[in-house]
């Protein structure tokens, strides 16, 4: 019978694993106190900014206002383009728990690079959408093309699955 039960485990490993750890720790909270070693990736030039408001309508769809404008220029279909609406449902939550009304629009920008950003003024939130692909950011990048001159508000169907169509291509 072995008598491995007895044996005690040696220390040296476990000094050396604590001494790691330790200093791991201690790097980590020295490039998140000084910046010194941190990267930061600048966002690239805007070259496209819209203002939007969106509300939810009894029918189940969403409609999306031209801040500018004040008139609707898109409405997203009833069960169709999940990632919009659980982006915009998070946002409203934020706005809801810091008790802010949805009169302030939230900006859209189109970046030089491709890149799409969805920003909510009101709470200071900054989402990069090109961080979830571009099938879902491509529905919000539909929304910078829509013009506010257009005879009637576009309808955005997407697809079941809540994507839109690629679009803002890189």
């Amino acid at each position: 019978m072995s008598d491995f039960g007895n044996t005690p485990f040696p220390r040296a490993p476990l000094y050396g694993a604590a001494v790691l750890m330790g200093a791991v720790l201690l790097g980590s909270a020295t490039v998140r106190l000084t910046g010194i070693g941190a990267s930061k990736v600048e966002d690239a030039q805007v070259v496209v900014v819209r203002e939007f408001r969106f509300e939810d309508r009894e029918d189940g769809s969403i409609g999306v206002i031209d801040a500018a404008q004040n008139q609707v220029v898109a409405s997203i279909a009833p069960g169709t383009n999940g990632f919009l609406r659980g982006t915009l449902r998070g946002l409203a939550r934020e706005r809801k728990r810091q008790s802010i009304g949805p009169e302030q629009p939230f900006r859209l920008a189109g970046h030089r690079d491709g890149r799409l950003t969805l920003d909510d003024p009101a709470t200071g939130r900054h989402i990069a959408l090109d961080s979830f692909g571009p099938t879902n950011s491509g529905v919000f990048g539909q929304l910078l093309m829509i013009s506010a001159n257009s005879p009637g508000p576009v309808i955005i169907a997407g697809n079941q699955d809540g994507a839109g169509q690629p679009f803002f291509a890189r």
